[in-house]
C-alpha cells in the first residue's frame, strides 16, 4: 500500500565545522529522500576582491593565504604568477623550485584534511581525521621553520619567496620524505577496505563527466567523474614540465571516487617534492627573489592566470590602469563553482548522503565567499 507523505523544507547548518563553514543548505525531504536542495553561502564574505582595489601589489599577498587558508602557499603562488604575467617579472630558478616544493606539500596537507573530514562526515569519531593530523603538523613544522607561521604563510613575493631556505629545513624534510610512505600505508589499510565506508561512499553523490564539464568543475572533483584534466600537465606553468606524475582520474564520479583520486594524488605530489628536492641540489645557490619596485606599478593591461589549486582550478583575474593597485581583482574559485554542482549530486539521494557528497566536495569557505 502506498503511503501518502508530505514534503518537509529543513535547514540544515550554519554549524561549523560539520558543514565546513558557515554553511547551510536548504533541503525538501520526502521521508529521508532528497528531493530539492539549495546551498546558502554568503555568511563568511569579506570582501576581499574589493579590499584589494584600494591595497598595493604587494599588499594583496595576505589576502590570498585567507581564500583556500587549508592551502594558503597555493593562493599565494597563483597571485603572485598572475601579477609576474602581468608586469613580466622573471623569476630566478631557485625561487621557482622552492616554489614548488612548498605548493605540493601543501597539496598533500589538503587532500589529507580532505580525507579526514570525509570519513568523520561519513561517521568515523577520530581516529582516521586525527591520523591525518598528525601527518599535517609535521609539514606545518616545516612551513613555521621556513617562515615563522603555521597557517596563514604570506611566504610568496612577486618575483619570488621571502627567503631562501634555511639550512635545518633540508635535514627535517628529508627526514618526512623518508618516513611518510609507511604512515600513508597505515592510512590506507585502515581506510579502502572498511565496508562501511564502502557503502556509504561507493555509488553516492554521483556526477557525469558531462555534467562535471557543464559545471566547470576542476580538480579532484572533475577527475574523478573520469575526465582526464590537469592544468600542471595540460596548461603546465612554472617548472612542471620537469617533473613527472600521473594524473589520477575516477570511473563513476562518486564519492568513492572523489575519496581514492585525492588519496592517490597525495602520493602524486611525493613524488614530484621528491624529484624536486633531487634537482634542487644541482641549483646553484643564488637569489631567490627577482629586484621588483617596492610600489610596482604593471603596464596597463588585463591578465587571467590559473593554476591547479588542490580543490581545481584557481584563477586570478587582475585589471591594471598602470597605478600601485589594481583596478580590478577577481578570483575565479574552484570550491564556489564546484559546489554549484551539488544539487545535481544529491537529489534523488538519501539525507544521510547528502552530508557524504557535500563532504566530498571538499570545500573552503573562504574561497567560496571570498
Amino acid at each position: 500500500m502506498a503511503l501518502k507523505t508530505d514534503l518537509v523544507t529543513l535547514n540544515i547548518g550554519p554549524h561549523h565545522p560539520s558543514t565546513h563553514g558557515v554553511f547551510r543548505m536548504r533541503v525538501t525531504l520526502d521521508g529521508e529522500m532528497v528531493r530539492e536542495v539549495e546551498p546558502m553561502f554568503g555568511y563568511l564574505h569579506r570582501g576581499l576582491e574589493k579590499l584589494a582595489e584600494g591595497r598595493t601589489y604587494t599588499q594583496i599577498i595576505p589576502f590570498t593565504d585567507r581564500l583556500d587558508y587549508v592551502s594558503s602557499m597555493q593562493g599565494n603562488w597563483g597571485y603572485c604568477l598572475a601579477v609576474e604575467t602581468l608586469a613580466g617579472i622573471e623569476v630566478p630558478e631557485r625561487a621557482e623550485y622552492i616554489r614548488m616544493i612548498v605548493s605540493e606539500l601543501q597539496r598533500m596537507i589538503n587532500h589529507m584534511l580532505a580525507v579526514g573530514f570525509f570519513i568523520t562526515d561519513l561517521g568515523a569519531m577520530q581516529t582516521p581525521f586525527l591520523l591525518m593530523f598528525r601527518e599535517r603538523e609535521k609539514l606545518v613544522d616545516l612551513y613555521e621553520m621556513l617562515c615563522g607561521q603555521r597557517f596563514l604563510y604570506n611566504y610568496m613575493r612577486i618575483g619570488g619567496v621571502s627567503h631562501d631556505l634555511p639550512p635545518e629545513f633540508f635535514p627535517a624534510v628529508t627526514k618526512f620524505m623518508d618516513e611518510f610512505p609507511s604512515y600513508f600505508q597505515e592510512f590506507e589499510d585502515l581506510l579502502i577496505g572498511n565496508e562501511i565506508i564502502q557503502a556509504r561512499a561507493i555509488g553516492t553523490g554521483v556526477i557525469s563527466a558531462e555534467q562535471a564539464i557543464n559545471y566547470s568543475m576542476s580538480g579532484p572533483c572533475l577527475r574523478a567523474a573520469n575526465v582526464d584534466w590537469d592544468l600542471r600537465r595540460d596548461a603546465p606553468y612554472s617548472i612542471y614540465d620537469r617533473f613527472k606524475f600521473d594524473v589520477i582520474t575516477g570511473k563513476n564520479g562518486d564519492n568513492w571516487d572523489r575519496y581514492r583520486v585525492r588519496m592517490e594524488e597525495v602520493m602524486q605530489s611525493y613524488g614530484i617534492v621528491q624529484q624536486a628536492l633531487e634537482q634542487l641540489q644541482e641549483v646553484p645557490p643564488g637569489p631567490v627573489k627577482a629586484k621588483v619596485p617596492n610600489l610596482l606599478r604593471p603596464p596597463v593591461g588585463e591578465v587571467y592566470v590559473a593554476i591547479e589549486a588542490p580543490k581545481g582550478e584557481m584563477g586570478f583575474y587582475i585589471v591594471s590602469d598602470g597605478s600601485i593597485a589594481p583596478y580590478r581583482w577577481h578570483v575565479r574559485s574552484p570550491d564556489f563553482i564546484n559546489l554549484g554542482a551539488l544539487r545535481d549530486m544529491a537529489i534523488g539521494s538519501k539525507i544521510a548522503d547528502l552530508i557524504a557528497t557535500l563532504a566530498s566536495i571538499d570545500i573552503c569557505l573562504g574561497s567560496v565567499d571570498r
